[in-house]
C-alpha cells in the first residue's frame, strides 16, 4: 500500500481551504465534498443536478461546518464565458481558491470502436476533456493566488491502457492524463501542484452501469478510498505534482 492510500489527515488539515469539486452531486464527488468539509475546508459543489447538489449542502449544513456554495452547471452546454464568470465569483466571494477536484465524467456506452456515433463521442470528449480545459484555464488565476493550491484530475485504468469498448470514455482519460501532465510541467517552478487520481473499481452510479452484472458488495465505497483524495488536497502534498496515483492497491 501507498503512503497516500493509507494517509490520515489531522482534523483541521483543510481549515481556511476553498475548494471545488465537481460532479459533487453523489458517488466519488459527494463523499469528497464531504470529506474535504470534515477536514475544515469551504466546498464549492458544482454538478447539474441541483437537487443533489442541495442535499449535499443539506447535509454538509447540518454537520456544523463552513458554509458550502453551489453552482449549477451542465458542463456539456457551458462556454468560456460561463467559466470566467465562474472564476470571478469565486474570487470576488472568497478572494481565492485553494483546490480543485475534476471528478465530473460522461461514460457513454461501451460498444466497440465503429459503433460509436459521433454525438456520443463529442459529448463524451466536450465533458471529460474540453470543460476541464476551459474550467481549469479560467480558474488558474484564482488558483496562483493561493498559497498551495493544488488540481486533481481523475483518470481510469482504461486512461492508462486502452481497452476494447470503453471507446471515447478511454480516449478522454488519457487525454486528462496528458493535460495534466502538461500543466504540472508548465506549472513546475510555482506553488500549483497537479496531480491525477485513478480510483479504480468503486461501487458508484458509473461503475454500476458499465459492469451492471457485477457484485457490488466486492468494491470498495468511495469513503474507502478518500485518503489519496485528502492527501492531493492537504498540505502534505505540496512536493508531489505531475503524478497519477491510485486510490486502492491493484
Amino acid at each position: 500500500m501507498q503512503k497516500h492510500q493509507s494517509y490520515q489527515a489531522a482534523a483541521n488539515a483543510l481549515q481556511d481551504k476553498v475548494i471545488l469539486v465537481t460532479g459533487a452531486g453523489d458517488g466519488i464527488g459527494r463523499e469528497a465534498a464531504i470529506t474535504f468539509a470534515k477536514h475544515g475546508a469551504t466546498v464549492i459543489l458544482l454538478g447539474r443536478t441541483v437537487a443533489k447538489l442541495e442535499a449535499v449542502y443539506d447535509e454538509l449544513e447540518q454537520a456544523g461546518g463552513t458554509q458550502p456554495a453551489i453552482i449549477p452547471l451542465d458542463m456539456k452546454g457551458a462556454t468560456e464565458s460561463h467559466y470566467r464568470d465562474m472564476a470571478a465569483t469565486i474570487v470576488d466571494q472568497f478572494g481565492r481558491l485553494d483546490g480543485v477536484l475534476h471528478n465530473a465524467s460522461l461514460l457513454g456506452v461501451l460498444s466497440p470502436f465503429d459503433k460509436i456515433d459521433l454525438a456520443t463521442w463529442e459529448d463524451i470528449l466536450k465533458v471529460n476533456v474540453t470543460a476541464q480545459f476551459m474550467m481549469t484555464k479560467a480558474l488558474l488565476p484564482a488558483l496562483l493566488e493561493a498559497a498551495h493550491p493544488s488540481v486533481v484530475f481523475t483518470s481510469s485504468g482504461v486512461g492508462r491502457q486502452g481497452r476494447a469498448n470503453w471507446g471515447a470514455y478511454a480516449v478522454s482519460k488519457f487525454a486528462t492524463e496528458g493535460m495534466a501532465q502538461v500543466l504540472a510541467d508548465e506549472y513546475e517552478n510555482t506553488h500549483l501542484r497537479v496531480n491525477v487520481i485513478n480510483p479504480g473499481a468503486t461501487n458508484t452510479a458509473m461503475r454500476s452501469r458499465a459492469y451492471p452484472a457485477e457484485d457490488k458488495s466486492k468494491l470498495k465505497t468511495p469513503a474507502d478510498i478518500m485518503n489519496t483524495y485528502l492527501y492531493l488536497m492537504c498540505d502534505d502534498s505540496i512536493a508531489t505534482t505531475g503524478e497519477s496515483l491510485d486510490a486502492q492497491t491493484r
